[in-house]
């Protein structure tokens, strides 16, 4: 992997270990930021912006876990 500045979608699915196709419904959706280049789907990302959009999904994914109960309920 290269220390460029911007990834192409296909680098970034790679580190996500994703699908191109879904990293492009991540940048279309605006959940992931990232700037159209030139022709038609030439995108990328700042790897700045792909590690902000990383350390948001632990913070998301930290607060869903902390609204689940702390154990299993016991059947009856």
């Amino acid at each position: 992997m290269t220390t460029e500045r911007f990834l192409t979608l296909a680098d970034v699915a790679e580190i996500l270990n994703i699908s191109t196709s879904q990293t492009y419904a991540l940048v279309r959706s605006g959940d992931l930021k990232g700037i159209q280049i030139g022709g038609r789907n030439q995108w990328r990302v700042e790897r700045t912006r792909l590690e902000e959009y990383i350390d948001e999904a632990y913070q998301r994914t930290a607060a869903s876990l902390s609204e689940l109960p702390s154990a299993l309920p016991v059947d009856s």
